[in-house]
């Protein structure tokens, strides 16, 4: 069968089932024995029966990523598939994120999200007339991958620059080679542009990809930013407070119908850019106030001292990176929410959310629940929200799932 992957009886269960990861402790032998990261595999289960070929990797906690349910599957072929199924993915942001490819609300969106989209590995995401990639395998950051995504990205009229970002802790995990400097598609007649300036709900904000501890904004929490605008904005609309606001995605919405925001965050590098986005936004009524501050810290001392806002978001970073950091994550949420629920005014609006994947939703409403019994507050949800659709989810990949967002009204 030449190239091929043997995995347990559990894996192969899966993967029948519709997972697309088979995890490096599943697999029990490989061919050759020497099998170099990046190559397609044929995966079989213990009677040699093929599932279908994966993308292997000789240093991830995932070894095999699939494909394609066809065994055997060459490197042409895996290109060609790359290449419909990005301008597939490209078809779908034209339908379900309509705003960005039509208007000045909104121009920024994520055209692929590697599994989602049948192109694990490969994440883009669109800021105006510039596209940033990150190739996140062994199998897909290659040249060939590079080549075809520019080909198919410089077919879309609006596409000016196309630049590579690497995730540096991916590419540490992955043992991935530096990626190529320059721009992987520039436009004839125009400059490269690694700096821009979009637009989300109408919101603008500056984006630099060659700066900041992010490979990109939030764009999997655009409609959340306007819900919760519009929950504060249909309640008491006065103080608002926005924990980890980063460069001041739900600060700046709220800003629109709020009297007062203040934007917390332990990074003053990315309060500096919610800065320069304040000052993009003309026309906002509200006092905005930005606070470099660990939020654990800020929010004890906010409850302390008695302090009441309308509306609190709470948008923390990832606390569960791993399975084994789940409960640790879950002590986490339930500390802020807790904190914020004490310091709601009555009738106050929260907004709370996790991007933790190891963390589901039913997990993620009990410890909210928990917080809620502790602080004596009788809490109504009156949204239970996730990633915009151009993040789809795929229901057999269960973490795909990751963004959980709650707006709730604390009575």
């Amino acid at each position: 069968m030449g190239t091929a992957a043997g995995i347990t009886r559990r894996a192969a269960e899966r993967v029948r089932a519709g997972h697309l990861w088979v995890y490096r402790s599943d697999v029990e032998r490989v061919q050759p024995a020497e099998l170099a990261g990046g190559a397609l595999v044929t995966v079989v289960d213990g009677r040699g029966i093929a599932l279908g070929t994966a993308l292997y990797s000789d240093s991830s906690e995932i070894a095999l990523r699939m494909v394609s349910r066809q065994a055997g599957v060459g490197r042409e072929e895996y290109l060609g598939e790359v290449r419909a199924r990005l301008r597939a993915a490209i078809r779908l942001r034209e339908r379900v994120a309509a705003e960005a490819f039509s208007g000045d609300e909104s121009n920024a969106c994520r055209l692929t999200f590697s599994e989602a989209d049948e192109l694990p590995g490969i994440v883009m995401d669109r800021y105006g007339e510039l596209v940033v990639v990150q190739l996140l395998t062994q199998g897909t950051a290659q040249d060939d991958v590079r080549a075809v995504l520019a080909e198919v990205l410089a077919e879309q009229e609006w596409v000016r620059t196309v630049v590579e970002r690497p995730d540096a802790r991916v590419r540490e995990l992955e043992h991935l080679e530096t990626a190529p400097e320059g721009p992987l598609f520039v436009r004839k007649r125009c400059k490269a542009a690694l700096q821009t300036v979009f637009a989300i709900n109408g919101v603008r904000f500056h984006f630099d990809a060659g700066a900041g501890q992010k490979t990109g904004a939030f764009l999997d929490q655009r409609l959340n930013y306007a819900a919760a605008a519009r929950w504060a904005g249909a309640g008491t609309a006065g103080r608002a407070l926005d924990v980890c606001t980063y460069q001041g995605g739900f600060a700046l919405h709220l800003a629109r119908v709020c009297e007062r925001v203040t934007g917390v965050d332990a990074s003053r590098a990315a309060l500096e850019v919610a800065d320069r986005n304040l000052v993009l936004n003309t026309g906002l009524t509200a006092r905005v106030d930005w606070i470099e501050a660990d939020a654990f810290e800020l929010m004890r001392d906010y409850t302390e001292a008695g302090e009441r806002f309308d509306t609190i978001v709470l948008d923390p970073p990832a606390f569960a990176k791993t399975k084994r950091a789940a409960e640790g994550a879950m002590r986490g949420y339930k500390e802020l929410n807790l904190r914020a629920m004490k310091m709601l005014s009555a009738g106050g609006t929260l907004v709370t959310c996790s991007c933790s994947q190891h963390v589901g939703m039913e997990e993620f409403v009990a410890v909210v629940r928990e917080a809620a019994e502790d602080a004596g507050r009788r809490v109504q949800v009156l949204e239970m929200r996730g990633a915009a659709p151009d993040h789809p989810a795929i229901l057999t990949l269960p973490e795909t799932s990751y963004l959980k967002c709650l707006i709730c009204r604390a009575g």
